[in-house]
């Protein structure tokens, strides 16, 4: 079959069908033992976590590099009652987390991702389980959580066999670049749950957030598919600009590409067993080729914020037309080989071997943070 020839995958705009959701009220007891946030930018924007884990009386857990100030930090944990454990990431002993397949896969070439975001939620997951707790909330330092309550209804979901439970993000919608060009030109564009708000229990803490855009959807895949997830609560995105710059819609393009992709397939038999095939990636490449295409051709007004998404669109649409289909299933193999090496890496480290306080000297990290007791 000639490229010409080949039967496109189209763009699903929406994957709830993979997610169980549930009402708050409907939700079992529970509570989260934890909020791990990670972070690179200044301390204020740690103000929403600190009222929340001040709120719900829980530790609070944050990983960061940048311009986060840890004195400040601790000022407000002190002035919350919280407990507080703010963790620098920038110098790392190699030995800290496993060398990953799929970070070397993608190593010098184009794809390759710069940003220390999973490696952050990988720590925490470490520092979960050294400390011992079963249940724990990721969100990100640009969310709000108008009721605090909703994380501990996440939690209780876990206890009915959930393996991770998302809150639906409001406020500005949490999409990629090409998605959210999809929406703005007249695309139905639904979201999915994501490492902004997302909780998470022991069970899962064998799974690994990869170095690549949507690391969370990968990281709610196990080698049968999408582990058992559901939705419930709310919490709001503050807006961004998603088209301030060409350079973010390149860096997610060959990620959102590789997610959407795989969770196509999800929403279509429940398996992904033809991921592994690179004819399906040339097909969704193609599809994927087609939809950004066809909003750029949607695009009709030649105002400033049309021109701005144009030009994002157009270095997502030449990134996407760079990702050779075989890259994308060494990427998935690497993925799969990845949980192996995670689950037998988190394995080394005893579970609840300290409290929080000792977190980071059993972990071999003591130099890297800043304990505030409540």
């Amino acid at each position: 079959m000639t490229v010409a020839t080949r039967a496109l995958v189209k763009h699903h705009e929406s994957h709830g069908k993979l997610l169980t959701a549930v009402d708050v009220a409907d939700c079992p007891p529970g509570s989260v033992d934890a909020i791990v946030v990670p972070t690179n930018r200044p301390a204020s924007y740690l103000d929403t976590a600190i009222g929340v884990a001040a709120d719900l009386g829980r530790p609070l857990v944050v990983l960061t590099s940048g311009s986060t100030q840890p004195e400040r930090l601790a000022k407000s944990a002190r002035a919350g009652g919280v407990e507080l454990l703010v963790v620098d990431v920038t110098a790392l002993p190699r030995t800290a987390l496993p060398r990953l397949a799929t970070t070397e896969v993608l190593r010098g070439t184009e794809f390759e991702r710069g940003t220390d975001t999973s490696l952050k939620r990988n720590l925490g997951l470490l520092v979960a389980r050294v400390a011992g707790w079963r249940r724990v909330a990721f969100l990100d330092d640009d969310i709000k959580v108008p009721v605090p309550g909703d994380l501990d209804a996440a939690a209780g979901l876990l206890s009915a066999g959930y393996a991770a439970v998302g809150l639906a993000v409001g406020g500005f919608p949490d999409n990629s670049v090409v998605c959210h060009a999809h929406r703005a030109t007249g695309g139905a564009q639904d979201t999915f749950i994501g490492g902004g708000a997302l909780v998470i229990g022991r069970e899962s803490m064998s799974s690994f957030f990869p170095t690549i855009y949507n690391e969370d959807w990968f990281f709610l895949l196990d080698d049968e598919g999408l582990r058992r997830s559901a939705i419930t609560g709310q919490v709001v995105q503050k807006p961004y600009d998603p088209f301030a710059n060409e350079i973010r819609a390149q860096v997610e393009e060959f990620g959102d590409c590789l997610a959407e992709g795989v969770f196509a397939l999800l929403d279509d038999d429940g398996g992904f067993d033809a991921a592994t095939d690179e004819d399906y990636w040339w097909d969704f490449r193609l599809g994927r080729l087609d939809l950004i295409d066809g909003i750029l051709g949607r695009i009709k007004v030649r105002d400033r914020e049309s021109m701005r998404m144009e030009i994002a669109l157009r270095a997502a649409r030449k990134r996407c037309d760079a990702i050779p289909p075989s890259l994308c299933v060494r990427y998935l193999e690497a993925l799969a080989q990845d949980r192996r090496t995670w689950a037998a890496h988190v394995a080394t480290r005893p579970v609840g071997a300290t409290d929080l306080r000792g977190a980071l000297p059993t972990l071999g990290l003591a130099a890297h943070g800043t304990y505030v007791a409540r």
